[in-house]
């Protein structure tokens, strides 16, 4: 007889259920969500997903059901680049900052330090 699937095993399979698999040129192929997504306003482009009636980013739910809790003070990077990806493989948690600067060295944005001031003596 066949034992009932695990909470994380049931959510792995519905994630998998709107994924196609592709290769997109990174070190292994990406899991690309086909569901719905974010629209495409600012923030836009990231794949979502309804689990226990409320909507949520499926990468996210990807990474967590994978590796766990993610802090509020973190967020979820595609190291292949690929928005809809959600290959847990392909997922890390990072700063807000390492995030942004990732992003922008992919986009080829080069940021100027900015300069400090000094203190005005009294």
């Amino acid at each position: 007889m066949n034992s009932p699937l695990a909470r994380r095993d049931l959510i792995r399979e519905r994630i998998m259920a709107c994924v196609e698999v592709t290769d997109t040129g990174y070190e292994t192929p990406c899991h690309i969500w086909t569901g719905s997504d974010s629209g495409d306003g600012r923030g836009g482009g990231y794949p979502r997903m309804k689990l226990n009636d409320r909507t949520c980013a499926a990468h996210i739910v990807s990474f967590t059901n994978e590796f766990g809790y993610v802090p509020r003070n973190k967020q979820i990077d595609h190291k292949c680049r690929q928005r809809l990806c959600v290959n847990p493989d392909h997922l890390e948690m990072v700063s807000h900052i390492e995030n942004q600067k990732r992003r922008d060295a992919a986009n080829g944005v080069v940021r100027r330090k900015r300069k400090r001031r000094k203190a005005v003596a009294a």
